[in-house]
């Protein structure tokens, strides 16, 4: 039996809509957002200006379809890293080296994700809302990891009171850290804090310190 013409057509419409943010993260990573037009992301996806206008109203409604990409591929990578690790602590700990991963493979993605917050302000209510579910979902599976760690030990009963809040200060602390090593770093091969840390090196004392802050 053939496929129903709505699905194939849902298809097709998913597939373009993928394939403008394809040619978008191209044009955005060669030419920077503010140099890169509508009419370099039409050229690029091979589509008319009209047709993309069709999908997204302008650039920054592109940007904020790449920054929902950049939250589903965080959240895949803290789902892997959880499947790493048994225990609570181990879990979050898995989380937070998973989430400097993500800087270093991805970092166009994890910029898209640092600029997230404000963006959602101007996105229209569907965008908004994917965007506000996408961070509640990698804020729930650290906040279900915490409560891992209470329920085995793992974790302090006396140091972590509300999982929301701990979750909250553990990603705002890492990101800190690693806004740090980025601003840093500049062009060199082998980045040194203030001359003296390498960065990798920064990064695994704060997940120590983060950790031991939460262990039991």
């Amino acid at each position: 039996m053939s496929e129903p013409l709505k699905t194939r057509r849902e298809k097709e419409k998913q597939a373009r809509h993928e394939a403008i943010l394809d040619a978008a993260e191209l044009v955005f990573s060669e030419k920077g957002y503010e140099r890169t037009s509508m009419d370099d992301i039409a050229r690029t996806a091979s589509l008319s200006r009209a047709l993309l206008y069709v999908y997204f109203k302008d650039k920054s409604a592109i940007q904020r379809g790449i920054m929902l990409r950049a939250g589903k591929s965080l959240c895949r990578r803290f789902e892997e890293a959880k499947a790493t690790a048994s225990s609570g602590l181990a879990q979050i700990s898995a989380m937070g080296h998973a989430y400097y991963q993500f800087y270093r493979d991805e970092p166009d993605y994890f910029s898209a994700l640092t600029m997230a917050s404000t963006a959602v302000a101007e996105a229209d209510d569907d965008q908004a809302q994917a965007m506000i579910c996408s961070k509640a979902e990698t804020m729930g599976q650290m906040v279900e990891a915490i409560r891992a760690g209470l329920e085995d030990g793992s974790v302090s009963r006396e140091r972590v009171k509300d999982p929301m809040e701990t979750a909250l200060y553990l990603r705002g602390a890492l990101h800190g850290v690693i806004m740090l090593c980025q601003s840093e770093q500049g062009e060199m091969t082998e980045p040194k804090i203030s001359g003296q840390f390498p960065a990798d090196s920064l990064i695994r004392h704060t997940m120590e310190m983060l950790t031991t802050s939460l262990a039991s």
